[in-house]
């Protein structure tokens, strides 16, 4: 009774603080179902209160709706997709309330859960919320505060505030602090510098984004962003290009040029005429040449660089066939690890004396010249094909991870005498999605004063996201002269 008790009075505490701390820092955003106001933590000591709440809509159905994130008790409401009524989305009432917008006229249709809103002029949208003459996106829509909310694809947005991305993701608010257009709504919005206004959808149970059927305001219409390929070629390694893609979002999204080294590794069955398919992952660390994990290796291999979705053709793809492959001559496989897990791929020459071409989404990594300790954090980056799973995503994926020191590593509830001085672990020691985001083979990167280098390549660990199993990498800096030997002769 007193644990009880007092739960609840520490719930009424939270609501209360967080409720008047919140709407201060930002305005109720109006939507045709709901103003709620979703929790963050960009509350000063809301950390806490976040993690509380994580879970709140873990055992709800919202039937119809969406769960999302509240500041106040319980925590969590179903946000309900018209024409169904809260609080459980399971009832249908169409046009009572009408739901469009701007004017618009809602008529009922066939079916009992049927409705469509007929928009006046100059408004189009399923609630005709968007205005056709100024619901457009200027430049590379940082600024777009319209209403549109749905996606290329036809799907329709998320709310920033939705429990899914929560629980799939990360939080939008916490991930994109600063940026004020996210809120409890579902509107395409543009917080991290792509290129255009985008949002998250659900996809069969999975957590996606795509881009917005926002159109770009009239006078600006441009051409499709083509590679501008640089005179001086890879005269400088390991500096992407400046922009605001930085932050990684919980692992679930990366933009075009945020890893410019980053390698998709592609196989067929040799001499057939079947489409090459993504096993691997690499790192380009010259115009020729790619660093990748010696388990990857097969007959026929191109590489595909520049672009973050392996299902697409992109305008800033680069296809290179591969001409040979290096394996380390004392690469070795065992039940328990992977030793020496490291190879090169010579590429073909497309433009002599170049194979890949640097633009603002290829470049190269740097090799490290010295380690860097335990502790640092870095980031791995891939499509999530590892040696226990084929195909993770077809969307590039990227995650922050923790040098582990050796000794801890070699733990006996870790890995224990497995581990020799041709790997190491990184990750977290608590489990979780880290060790899941790269690929074999895919760059684990560590940041010097702006400089990027790859120091590990991703190996092997046991299973994915175990507690006390972080991942296992290639230690780079270990074969310095193994790569240079090879790239000079």
């Amino acid at each position: 009774f007193v644990a009880l008790f007092s739960m609840q009075t520490l719930l009424s505490v939270i609501s209360k603080n967080l409720t008047s701390l919140y709407l201060m820092q930002m305005s109720v955003i109006q939507t045709p179902v709901s103003t709620e106001v979703c929790v963050t933590a960009l509350l000063p000591g809301a950390s806490h209160v976040h993690a509380l709440m994580k879970d709140v809509c873990k055992n709800v159905k919202c039937g119809n709706g969406d769960c999302v994130v509240t500041s106040t008790a319980p925590f969590y409401e179903c946000k309900c997709k018209a024409p169904y009524k809260p609080p459980k989305c399971r009832k249908a009432s169409p046009c009572r309330p009408s739901p469009c917008q701007n004017g618009g006229s809602c008529i009922r249709g066939a079916t009992p859960a049927s409705f469509h809103c007929a928009c006046p002029d100059g408004y189009s949208g399923r609630f005709c919320e968007v205005g056709k003459r100024n619901d457009c996106y200027q430049e590379d829509g940082e600024f777009y505060r319209g209403f549109v909310s749905v996606t290329d694809n036809g799907n329709e947005c998320l709310d920033w505030n939705s429990y899914f991305i929560l629980q799939k993701g990360g939080d939008p608010f916490k991930e994109y602090a600063g940026f004020d257009g996210i809120g409890p709504h579902n509107y395409c919005r543009n917080p991290d510098g792509d290129a255009r206004p985008w949002c998250f959808v659900n996809v069969k149970g999975e957590l996606k984004w795509e881009y917005c059927t926002v159109r770009k305001c009239s006078g600006e219409e441009t051409a499709p962003t083509k590679p501008d390929f640089l005179a001086a070629q890879f005269s400088q390694c390991g500096r992407p290009q400046p922009g605001r893609s930085a932050r990684i979002f919980g692992g679930r999204k990366s933009l075009p040029g945020a890893h410019p080294w980053q390698v998709s590794l592609q196989t067929r069955p040799k001499g057939s005429s079947q489409p090459f398919s993504h096993i691997c992952g690499g790192i380009l660390i010259e115009s020729c040449w790619v660093l990748t994990a010696a388990h990857c290796i097969e007959r026929e291999m191109q590489v595909v660089l520049g672009g973050v979705d392996i299902e697409k053709d992109e305008e800033y793809d680069q296809v290179i066939p591969v001409e040979r492959a290096m394996v380390h001559e004392d690469y070795k496989e065992t039940p328990f690890a992977l030793y020496n897990d490291i190879a090169m791929l010579q590429l073909r020459v497309t433009d002599k004396p170049f194979c890949a071409k640097e633009s603002r989404f290829v470049k190269t990594a740097c090799l490290p010249s010295q380690p860097f300790p335990s502790g640092t954090e870095c980031v791995i980056s891939g499509w999530g094909a590892t040696e226990t799973q084929r195909f993770g995503s077809s969307q590039l994926l990227d995650a922050r991870v923790l040098l582990i020191s050796q000794e801890r590593c070699k733990a006996p509830n870790v890995y224990g005498d497995s581990l020799d001085d041709s790997m190491f672990c990184a990750g977290n020691m608590n489990g979780g999605v880290d060790s899941c985001q790269g690929d074999s083979g895919g760059p684990l990167v560590c940041e010097r004063n702006g400089t990027h280098h790859v120091i590990g390549v991703v190996s092997w660990g046991d299973g994915c996201g175990k507690k006390n199993k972080p991942g296992v990498y290639t230690n780079v800096h270990r074969f310095i002269d193994w790569i240079a030997y090879h790239i000079i002769s």
